[in-house]
């Protein structure tokens, strides 16, 4: 696996950087300062960088840094392309080659209707959709689309490494254990995280084998985290596409 290099932006973002010798990819750069410094600093020359989607917080940062390092490749989804800027548009099953590594893109409308995710050597680079124990909110994309697309990243392996764009995750564990009190692999979980916080550290990545076993989006089938919905909801729930839609009005309001 590649070395993985995280870069804390704004308030609760995640920039991440693979490297390989002296050089490197960047992924959602939303503020160009951070990255420029630890490439400074590890004297890196960035070759490319990858977006998952439009937002300002994961793009903001693409001018300067192609500014400085103008032999840089752009990449970004196809359906949201960065106004005035030459890029690689990409879609569902594009792949990128760099220093042997691979990454195949995954269309994941949902959080914006063009999103996309990177995976490739037991990595996975998910942007706003999914989050330890969360996921994206819905500002373009249906229940139906997002449920989907967490279905996809889901069945991925389970050693699949997580790197989400945000530092979520206890708030995220606070809601999923009001939907799943009972979970001991929560539990388990907001301990270890609880930890990781105290210390300053980051909680991500995250496995995604274990998120399947405490983010309650990715376990809308569960009959506990429907029960909850539907409690919440006060309405018989035919599916779990209709369990996910209650789950993210709930998350929304917490």
């Amino acid at each position: 696996m590649y070395p993985v290099i995280t870069i804390p932006a704004f308030n609760d973002n995640y920039i991440w950087l693979i490297r390989h010798e002296n050089h490197c990819l960047v992924v959602d750069p939303g503020d160009a300062a951070p990255v420029q410094t630890r490439l400074d600093e590890l004297g890196l020359e960035l070759d490319a960088i990858l977006l998952t989607h439009h937002h300002h917080d994961h793009v903001g940062g693409v001018d300067a840094l192609l500014k400085r390092y103008p032999k840089a490749r752009l990449y970004g989804p196809k359906l949201n392309p960065l106004p005035d800027q030459h890029g690689q548009w990409l879609d569902e099953g594009d792949k990128i080659g760099w220093h042997g590594l691979t990454l195949t893109v995954m269309h994941v409308p949902g959080h914006t209707l063009g999103h996309i995710a990177y995976h490739g050597d037991g990595m996975l680079f998910c942007g706003d959709t999914l989050f330890s124990a969360g996921c994206g909110r819905m500002f373009e994309g249906t229940p139906a689309q997002m449920h989907d697309s967490l279905m996809r990243l889901a069945a991925l392996p389970d050693d699949t490494q997580v790197y989400c764009a945000h530092e979520y995750t206890l708030a995220n564990l606070r809601f999923c254990l009001a939907v799943e009190p009972d979970n001991p692999a929560l539990h388990a979980r907001i301990g270890q995280v609880s930890k990781l916080r105290q210390q300053g550290l980051p909680s991500l990545p995250t496995r995604l084998g274990d998120e399947r076993a405490f983010n309650v989006f990715l376990r809308c089938d569960e009959p506990n985290v429907k029960f909850s919905a539907e409690k919440h909801g006060m309405k018989y729930l035919e599916n779990p596409v209709d369990t996910f839609a209650v789950l993210r009005r709930w998350k929304d309001t917490f």
